[in-house]
């Protein structure tokens, strides 16, 4: 077996993870990657199948289940009822019930709203000073988008984004005590806040998410208030992070490119390009084998999502950002049941956010050199500094 050695947390390749896949994948492409003490599929035909193997899922096996520890029992508590870390048939029943509520009409009736925050947002950059168009735009699109959604006052975009950023840190490389105790507090204050809402919602309809949510659970689904509040978690970490972190990514991309207009073509290149997540992982319920490897049961999988994304076998010249490139499908969004579930309205609030920026401001600008963010798996621009 080959074993690759490649810490995460090492500055160059947090910045630049690229390289490292490419001579992965001319390696393997399925290695021992030591860092996370498992097997890393790094070419788009494994990672595609994998994702799609009903042999593997994301639900930990009964035999790896560990005590919770007592700081971190409210963070779980969330976890325990999001369906990203369950399989059928619970995954079914809570996907089915948030599909049903979370349909293409009500996507698309949001386009307005979408366009209302750019414009609002982009009316309040400063038009004589560089300023970061990551707090600026990127963020506040989505966590708006979202509380609109969801039914929430957009005036708890602070303590969305608090909750959000707290909880998703749990997933990054290099966790550790402080990182834990933050998630563990957001979380309950959170759930708290949800569940209040919930119970108002029930009193007081509208036309929202969540009281779509609660008349599917009134209808005979076995939706509890602890999966409602796992799944408008869900809704706002998934949907909201992955969005910023591919606002950013894009709009860096497009500053150093000319495209003449954001199609939607322009928007899946992006996504393959530079996508917000790098890795999503997945247990083996039964033997698999793996090109030359094998997975037994319990063990864990990488599947390098942006490294699928970068392999010249499906893609000519990845390393070349291609507003033309033929349509080919991409692996950013994950693929099989757990597709992510946000995935139209993701497409959707970029395709809106970065045509407004790019027809309200032509001639934006890059002032300094952006740099990633050390939070692998994620990779973001902590900060990209512009000037109209």
């Amino acid at each position: 077996m080959i074993t690759l050695d490649q810490s995460p947390l090492d500055p160059a390749f947090v910045q630049d993870p690229y390289t490292f896949y490419d001579t992965a994948r001319a390696t393997g492409p399925v290695l021992y990657w030591s860092d996370y003490g498992m097997l890393a599929a790094f070419d788009h035909a494994t990672v595609h199948a994998l994702l799609r193997d009903k042999r593997l899922g994301r639900e930990i096996p009964d035999e790896l289940r560990m005590p919770v520890p007592d700081h971190l029992r409210d963070f779980y508590a969330v976890e325990e009822h999001s369906m990203l870390e369950h399989e059928p048939p619970r995954h079914t029943e809570l996907r089915g019930l948030v599909l049903r509520a979370f349909t293409s009409r009500r996507i698309a009736a949001l386009q307005g709203d979408i366009e209302e925050i750019c414009a609002d947002l982009i009316a309040e950059f400063p038009k004589d000073a560089d300023f970061d168009l990551i707090p600026a735009y990127c963020t506040e699109v989505p966590v708006r988008v979202i509380a609109r959604l969801l039914g929430v006052p957009e005036d708890m975009g602070p303590d969305l984004l608090r909750w959000s950023g707290a909880m998703v840190a749990m997933y990054q490389a290099g966790r550790d005590r402080e990182i834990e105790d933050a998630a563990n507090t957001a979380a309950r204050e959170f759930s708290k806040f949800l569940r209040s809402y919930i119970d108002a919602r029930r009193n007081d309809p509208r036309d929202d998410l969540i009281t779509q949510l609660i008349a599917a659970e009134e209808d005979g689904q076995k939706l509890s208030t602890q999966s409602l509040i796992g799944t408008c978690v869900l809704l706002l970490n998934a949907g909201h992070e992955a969005t910023v972190h591919s606002l950013g990514n894009a709009v860096h991309a497009l500053l150093h490119n000319t495209v003449p207009a954001i199609t939607p073509q322009v928007v899946e290149e992006v996504l393959r390009y530079d996508p917000p997540l790098h890795m999503f992982t997945r247990y083996a319920y039964e033997e698999v084998q793996v090109g030359d490897q094998t997975l037994y049961p319990g063990d864990q999988v990488a599947l390098m999502l942006g490294a699928a994304g970068r392999d010249p076998n499906v893609y000519p010249a990845p390393e070349r950002f291609d507003p033309d490139r033929k349509a080919t499908p991409h692996l950013a969004f994950g693929g099989g049941m757990h597709f992510c579930v946000g995935a139209p309205l993701a497409r959707l609030e970029m395709q809106v956010a970065l045509s407004a920026l790019f027809d309200a401001c032509p001639d934006l600008q890059e002032t300094s050199a952006p740099r990633y963010a050390d939070s692998y798996h994620f990779h973001k621009l902590e900060q990209l500094m512009v000037h109209l």
